[in-house]
């Protein structure tokens, strides 16, 4: 059973990072997981500017790290003062993505928390494979902050897809949110549909295999709701018929959910995640949080 006992938050201290900082410390105090601040700044133009200044490489490193230190600790007591979490500060020096795993995997890190706009880590994790490798080394959920945090995540809408990523996703989902509503969706399309039409198959025969497939889904998310454990209070069922990217999209806004969270998606792992269609497609649209669950 997937526990959220510690948190990594990557800031390049700007001001988006700054809030995916303040959310991981929500998160941090609701869950009563650990929180650390990282920071990873590159060092290696620093050689050719000490050339250009007459002064050491190493003099030049040594006051760029210590001027980031002191922003880090900045924001750490900020976010002891705002939201009551005392967070522990690390600035290391090196290659962002390289750095990042090995924190995660010194901390034995449960959920990574980076923002989603300016140079952050995640905007890096979507431009290749080394993001990939980055990824599947960490094996623990990214938490994209896409808006300034408002109090603790209100309600939840996880999207499905019945494979055995969808079960993962559920607990990863609760884990980071117990107190939230939930929201659990499947949206389909008929099997064929297009050929269907194109054969002339009547209208009423197509609505009847929709119905068909409406019925088998809402099954399946009723299992699967029962089998996370899942309080049926809080937790509503939805079956969509359309595309799933967009039905997505549509009941963020719909039913005014803070924090979408998708899983992996059977062997293509990362690459149906960061570099799918329908992931890039959310990821870009998307109005509020993404958690993307591994």
């Amino acid at each position: 059973m997937y526990q959220l006992n510690h948190i990594l938050a990557a800031t390049d201290l700007s001001a988006p990072a700054r809030h995916a900082a303040e959310r991981a410390a929500l998160v941090s105090k609701e869950t009563a997981a650990t929180l650390d601040l990282l920071h990873v700044t590159n060092l290696a133009p620093l050689e050719r500017l000490g050339q250009l200044m007459g002064t050491t490489a190493g003099d030049l490193e040594h006051k760029v790290l210590q001027a980031e230190q002191t922003r880090l600790m900045a924001l750490a007591t900020e976010l002891q003062h705002r939201v009551g979490i005392t967070p522990d500060t690390q600035v290391v020096a090196g290659d962002l993505l390289t750095e990042l795993a090995k924190s995660a995997d010194a901390l034995a890190t449960d959920l990574l928390v980076c923002g989603a706009k300016g140079d952050s880590v995640f905007r890096r994790f979507a431009l290749g494979t080394t993001a990939l490798r980055v990824l599947g080394k960490t094996k623990c959920p990214v938490l994209v902050v896409k808006q300034p945090p408002r109090g603790a995540y209100k309600r939840l809408l996880v999207p499905v897809d019945f494979s055995s990523a969808s079960l993962r996703a559920l607990h990863h989902a609760r884990c980071l949110a117990p107190q939230a509503d939930m929201v659990l969706m499947h949206a389909f399309e008929v099997p064929f549909e297009g050929l269907l039409r194109y054969a002339r198959v009547n209208e009423d025969t197509i609505q009847q295999h929709r119905v068909t497939a409406r019925k088998e889904a809402l099954h399946k998310l009723q299992t699967l709701r029962d089998k996370a454990g899942l309080n049926n209070m809080n937790t509503s069922l939805l079956v969509l018929h359309g595309n799933p990217a967009l039905r997505i999209l549509e009941q963020e806004q719909a039913l005014d959910c803070d924090l979408t969270v998708m899983g992996r998606h059977g062997d293509s792992l990362l690459e149906e995640m960061l570099l799918g269609s329908v992931t890039k497609h959310v990821l870009a649209e998307l109005q509020g949080d993404l958690l993307v669950s591994v």
